[in-house]
């Protein structure tokens, strides 16, 4: 009997000997690796979490119909992009399952498809989500590096913009003229769209609906990752696709949790305060890495630096880091092979905790 396949050592559970060398400081480690929000979720989302009743019944797959118009009506206030969402929104247990699910359900859709492009420096998930799928993952740095076969057998395009781990602000209408030229849908993970520092935040759904999927959550923007939830929206043909077999598959975003959802999404004082803590704790940390030698420019957009490692060897760094100042960063392989000389810096910390940073630090 063959072995199958075996599930990779999960990324930031390899991190314990670097959080055990940074434990040994006084107060504790300082944990940058995992991008977890750590400040509180606004009061009215917490109760309307608690007041809702819909928890007796099963709630819709899709989402409720006012929770896809909350979300509709973000998109269009916040990206000022226009979608129906009586037929092209969609409720998800959380982005990221959605992000490792999809590579199956596209393939059951065109069998003769099997291979996922993603950016070559990303989100790990991307890459995984093709392997579950038992497909190929293939990276790109560039759209117009990717070859005609590769296209050919392309069940998906992920871009990120503003992008895992590097902050880089991507041409998402570049990205949709491509896939639409090929056939080939483009999934736009735009998740830290409201952290744009560079500009203004954009979606690929300003370009408009057909051959594209945004993909957005509520857990950056509303310190809401424990309650897993976000949606997805764009071809109405594709998004009618994924919600029927996501239907059987028993997908289904809480109800009292989509309740919540619509008054986080009604809000935008409350995402407007958490941008300003993110960009100034980010600025924080640029000049902290700059002091102790490191060039960590300020991203164009999302809560991370992507910092060279000297000598392009990135462990010792974090190794360095834990034992000078009890920081936790994240190695670059964690986000692809061709990262290995960096790593991810996540501003993620309470201000207490990056004021303790300093302070180790002499700064």
């Amino acid at each position: 009997m063959s072995a199958g396949f075996v599930p990779p050592p999960y990324p930031y559970e390899r991190l314990e000997e670097i959080i055990a060398i940074a434990n040994r400081h006084e107060g504790g480690a300082v944990d940058l690796s995992i991008g977890t929000p750590c400040d509180p979720t606004p009061p009215a989302v917490r109760a309307a979490l608690c007041a809702d009743e819909s928890s007796r019944g099963y709630p819709p797959s899709i989402g409720t119909t006012a929770f896809r118009a909350a979300a509709a009506g973000w998109l269009a206030r916040r990206l000022g992009a226009s979608v129906d969402p009586g037929r092209e929104i969609a409720a998800c247990v959380g982005t990221k399952e959605f992000v490792a699910s999809l590579p199956q359900y596209l393939r059951l859709r065109d069998p003769s498809r099997d291979t996922v492009l993603y950016p070559a420096i990303s989100y790990p998930t991307y890459a995984m989500g093709a392997t579950l799928a038992a497909s190929r993952a293939v990276p790109y740095f560039s759209v117009a590096d990717i070859s005609a076969d590769d296209a050919r057998r392309a069940l998906c395009l992920w871009v990120n913009s503003p992008a895992n781990p590097t902050g880089r602000i991507e041409d998402l209408e570049h990205a949709a003229d491509w896939g639409r030229e090929r056939g080939v849908p483009v999934i736009s993970d735009e998740c830290y769209a409201e952290f744009t520092w560079s500009g203004a935040p954009d979606t690929i759904l300003r370009t408009g609906t057909h051959g594209v999927l945004a993909l957005h959550s509520l857990s950056k923007r509303d310190n809401f990752a424990g309650a897993r939830i976000g949606f997805y929206a764009g071809d109405a043909e594709l998004v009618h696709y994924l919600r029927e077999v996501r239907k059987h598959a028993g997908l289904m975003a809480a109800g009292p949790v989509q309740a919540a959802a619509i008054v986080a999404l009604g809000d935008d004082a409350h995402v407007d305060e958490q941008r300003s803590r993110y960009l100034l704790r980010v600025q924080r940390l640029s000049r902290l890495l700059g002091e102790l030698g490191y060039l960590a420019p300020m991203p164009d957009g999302a809560f991370y630096l992507w910092v060279e490692a000297p000598g392009g060897d990135a462990w010792q760094a974090a190794r360095r880091l834990a034992e000078q100042i009890g920081i936790v960063v994240s190695p670059g392989e964690f986000y692809g092979a061709h990262s290995a000389g960096y790593f991810r810096v996540a501003a993620v910390q309470p201000d207490d905790r990056i004021a303790l940073a300093e302070a180790r630090a002499g700064a």
